[in-house]
């Protein structure tokens, strides 16, 4: 099969295509043909920093998400054929990903999906909007009253967390650092422009996204209504934790901060995502397609920063 397979650092102008044994299944593990698969931010970290760090066991295929169909089912009560979808659980860092042909993956991290998308629309689902349904409910505890507030909402994963609350009833504001951004927002009921600092200028917000990350975070705290809840998923702004947190100083009174950490998908919350896609009528927002004959400008879109939504890779064969 083709792979494309990492022994250091890599970045995206080097990446190829290689060729590597399609693998054999073994108990408690399931073969995916890979149809197509959802690019990450997590995964130019793991090309241009992580894969040095020695939990990394190298050659090592990357990817976190993919969707396919089931090409061998072993032990499992999948069965030939069968549309799944899979995402996290050490794909791609702990064992072998989805930048392949074939993935060989543990079976409680498959999930069957019933859904009428294109393959191109389902691989832009798994791991955005898991992260954005985790961190809008099981976080934020999201209801059709809130006002939400969506600090970095021109991402892939802040257009669906976006489209997730407008469709639920909420009022939504959200951000962007850059001026030429703003009218990507059009969907939302306020569209500001970031410089950094929005205390004092964002007002109603009851509940809180926060993808620019420890580099904003503060300041989105201070934002807040009372009793708001601010909830940290993302890192965009490439400041990836808190020196010298004091909590008392740092957490405004009545304001409440907690964080999703998406490596712990369920088969109810996947079918629960799926069906309200379903139920709403909902698209994701894709920035940019790629045939896997084409993975390296794929990388270099993703190293860019440049897409606006999920880069998308569709593995033909």
């Amino acid at each position: 099969m083709k792979a494309v397979v990492l022994n250091g650092v890599t970045p995206a102008k080097q990446v190829i295509l290689s060729e590597a044994e399609i693998p054999k299944v073994r108990p408690g593990w399931v073969l995916v043909k890979v149809r197509a698969f959802g690019m990450n931010h997590s995964e130019q970290i793991l090309r241009l920093h992580e894969i040095e760090a020695d939990y990394i066991e190298k050659p090592i295929i990357p990817g976190i998400e993919c969707v396919g169909e089931i090409a061998d089912a072993s032990d499992s009560s999948f069965s030939m054929g069968q549309k799944v979808a899979a995402l996290m659980g050490g794909m791609g860092r702990s064992f072998n990903g989805s930048y392949a042909e074939y993935a060989l993956l543990p079976a409680h991290h498959v999930f069957p999906v019933q859904t009428g998308l294109s393959w191109k629309e389902f691989a832009a689902v798994p791991e955005t909007y898991f992260t954005a349904w985790g961190s809008l409910f099981e976080c934020l505890g999201l209801k059709p009253s809130d006002t939400l507030l969506v600090r970095g909402g021109t991402c892939a994963l802040g257009y669906a967390a976006i489209q997730i609350a407008k469709a639920l009833g909420c009022r939504v504001i959200a951000t962007t650092h850059r001026q030429e951004k703003l009218p990507l927002l059009a969907g939302v009921d306020e569209a500001v422009l970031d410089n950094g600092k929005l205390e004092g200028e964002l007002h109603g917000a009851t509940k809180a996204l926060e993808l620019v990350g420890p580099k904003t975070l503060a300041d989105t705290l201070r934002c807040m209504e009372k009793g708001g809840i601010v909830c940290n998923t993302g890192i965009l702004g490439g400041v990836y934790t808190l020196n010298g947190f004091d909590p008392i100083k740092f957490i405004p009174n009545g304001v409440y901060l907690t964080g999703f950490n998406s490596n712990w998908p369920t088969q109810q919350v996947m079918d629960d995502i799926f069906a309200f896609i379903d139920r709403n009528k909902l698209k994701p927002c894709i920035g940019a397609s790629y045939g896997f004959g084409d993975i390296r400008e794929a990388c270099l879109a993703l190293d860019g920063g440049k897409v606006n939504g999920k880069i998308v890779v569709e593995v033909v064969g």
